[in-house]
C-alpha cells in the first residue's frame, strides 16, 4: 500500500541525517522505526499481561509479602 508522508523540515532533515548515518534510504529508516514502534508496543502488552497473570494467579503470596 502507497501512502503519503507529511513531515516538518526539520522532521525531514532529522529523517535525511539519520538515512545517511545508517546507508539507508529514508524510506527504509521510517519502515524500519514503525516495525521497532510496533514490536516494542507488543513487548509491552505481553509484559503488562504477564505480570496481571502472575499477581492474579500468585495474589495470597504477594498480600503476604506486603504485609512483611
Amino acid at each position: 500500500m502507497a501512502m503519503t508522508l507529511r513531515l516538518s523540515d526539520e522532521e525531514t532533515a532529522l529523517l535525511r541525517r539519520q538515512a545517511e548515518r545508517e546507508g539507508r534510504s529514508m524510506h527504509e529508516v521510517v519502515r524500519l522505526a514503525i516495525q521497532e514502534r510496533i514490536a516494542r508496543q507488543e513487548h509491552s502488552d505481553r509484559v503488562r499481561r504477564a505480570a496481571r497473570r502472575v499477581a492474579t494467579e500468585h495474589r495470597e503470596i504477594l498480600d503476604r509479602l506486603s504485609d512483611a
